[in-house]
């Protein structure tokens, strides 16, 4: 599993992540935002407050998350 260590986020929902290894890319994460967890994400001030936890996965503050592995795949398989 390789983990997020550096992640920025662009007005379009779009995310540019660095992994572990050096893998960097950006990954359009606007088609996951629906549901409960993620609709809020669509406010670009709340999506702009991305971080990295200590797992390497990317959250924001009302503890939406996505996992590094599918983020991974995303790049390596746009």
């Amino acid at each position: 599993m390789h983990k997020v260590v550096k992640a920025t986020a662009f007005p379009d929902f779009t995310l540019e992540l660095t992994f572990d290894n050096g893998v960097c890319g950006l990954v359009d994460v606007e088609p996951r935002l629906h549901g409960p967890m993620f609709e809020p994400l669509r406010d670009p001030v709340l999506f702009q407050q991305v971080t990295v936890d200590q797992f390497g996965a990317i959250c924001w503050p009302n503890n939406a998350d996505l996992s590094p592995d599918t983020l991974y795949a995303d790049i390596l398989n746009p």
